[in-house]
């Protein structure tokens, strides 16, 4: 049996787990066994099934495995790009100043406050809506919005932005 479900599974182990399964099963479900039922195809049949789960869990591992890995990839290749494409030669200190005060300034007005009080105060959630007298929704919504906007408006400057969202 364990024969049968290597040819499948390929790994020893994997058929060794798959034809324990069964036997564990069929023990702990003894009192349902008919006499007159074919044992040996029973046998089979169940791990014929349990290997044909067992494929389809790992060709789904597998799918997912491969897609963070190459979403994973796409998000190193941006990075290497930008970071290649950034050159600290045309920024001056003054020059970067100007780029983020320029993002932030394209923030409305209150957006821009509870920006403000989050990451440069370093206040929670809570203290900012407390202080405005607005909800812990809007506080987290504003603070989000203020994340895509400067996404956007620094989309040329990643270097700047990772700095600034890691505020």
């Amino acid at each position: 049996m364990k024969h049968f479900a290597t040819e499948y599974v390929i790994s020893d182990e994997d058929a060794e787990n798959i034809v324990q399964d069964v036997f564990v099963e069929l023990w702990e479900n003894k009192e349902m066994l008919n006499m007159h039922m074919n044992l040996i195809a029973y046998l089979f049949t169940t791990i014929k099934n349990k290997c044909l789960n067992h494929m389809r869990h790992k060709i789904v591992v597998q799918n997912t495995a491969t897609k963070m890995q190459e979403e994973y990839l796409i998000s190193l290749r941006m990075n290497l790009d930008s970071l290649e494409a950034f050159d600290n030669k045309l920024f001056s200190d003054q020059d970067i100043e100007k780029i983020i005060n320029r993002a932030l300034d394209s923030l409305p007005e209150k957006c821009r406050t509870i920006f403000f009080m989050s990451k440069i105060e370093g206040k929670k959630q809570k203290e900012i809506a407390q202080e405005l007298n607005i909800s812990i929704n809007t506080v987290g919504t504003q603070i989000g919005i203020a994340y895509k906007k400067l996404r956007t408006e620094l989309k040329d400057y990643l270097p700047i932005m990772l700095f600034l969202l890691s505020l």
